[in-house]
């Protein structure tokens, strides 16, 4: 089974555009988008006339090429607009919003989650404490939740992010695969020590819980994103942890994606520059 993977595309319409044409290139039965899918310039409230006018047509592109399209949204899409991209997801048989869910196809299980570590950053839609002992960064300001009149705004945004799940335990509540050796998870962050994670900046910011739930399930492929210029700093955009392989490919000014063999386990990174 043929595979592209890209993330982080942020609502770029010539990424967008590209990807169908390199997908029936490369013949791919899968195509997976694994987060931070909506425009992140100006005003992130028009976010969902993007999936309405834009999402909306490039999804019929994949379903009209029976095309599998696994995607969902990530920390920079805003929340309130879950809905609007799930009625848009299930309008086609080959589009599936895999955020906190399991889908067969063949015989490879896909899993995906797209709660991020809390960041120094404002938006706080989909943040999570790391593990229940996990320090939080200095922030830039007070939080900020989504809602359809507005900002919310969270004042002690310490106190109210211990009231929510754990990435740890969003981890244990996802469905487990059966036969876990033939499974692939799309996890929009990446774990940690595995140099998937690092800031332009320097810090490495990875996840604690993804890296020991990893570890210790054991999955065939595991598929990140949210950190663009990793790859860059690091110098890796794979890793092996144990017998599952980690990818994080990046996202920069040209086109980044993957293909993946799931068969052969053969993968390579690309970089396309119109």
């Amino acid at each position: 089974m043929k595979v592209l993977f890209v993330t982080d595309l942020h609502g770029d319409k010539w990424k967008y555009d590209r990807l169908f044409e390199i997908a029936q290139d490369f013949k791919a039965h899968v195509v997976i988008n694994g987060g931070d899918m909506l425009p992140k310039a100006g005003d992130l409230f028009s976010q969902g006339d993007f999936i309405t006018s834009y999402l909306d047509k490039h999804f019929e592109k994949f379903q009209r090429a029976e095309i599998d399209y696994l995607c969902c949204l990530g920390n920079d899409d805003l929340r309130i607009f879950d809905e609007v991209f799930e009625q848009t997801c299930s309008k086609y048989d080959f589009v599936v919003n895999l955020a906190q869910r399991q889908i067969e196809i063949g015989h490879f299980e896909f899993i995906g989650m797209n709660w991020v570590v809390d960041y120094p950053f404002r938006l706080k839609d989909r943040c999570r404490m790391d593990t229940v002992d996990y320090i939080f960064q200095e922030q830039y300001g007070t939080g900020l939740l989504s809602t359809p009149t507005g900002w919310k705004e969270i004042i002690d945004w310490f106190s109210y992010a211990k009231t929510l799940p754990t990435i740890e335990e969003e981890l244990n509540r996802l469905v487990r695969p059966k036969n876990v050796a033939q499974s692939i998870y799309v996890i929009h962050m990446p774990p940690y020590k595995l140099g998937l994670d690092k800031c332009g900046h320097g810090p490495e910011v990875g996840s604690k819980a993804i890296y020991d739930f990893v570890k210790n399930q054991q999955p065939k492929l595991c598929l990140h994103g949210h950190i663009h210029e990793s790859p860059e700093f690091s110098g890796k955009w794979y890793a092996k942890l144990g017998n599952s392989v980690c990818i994080q490919p990046g996202q920069l000014s040209p086109l980044i994606y993957v293909t993946i063999d799931l068969e052969t386990m053969e993968f390579e990174r690309h970089t396309y520059v119109p």
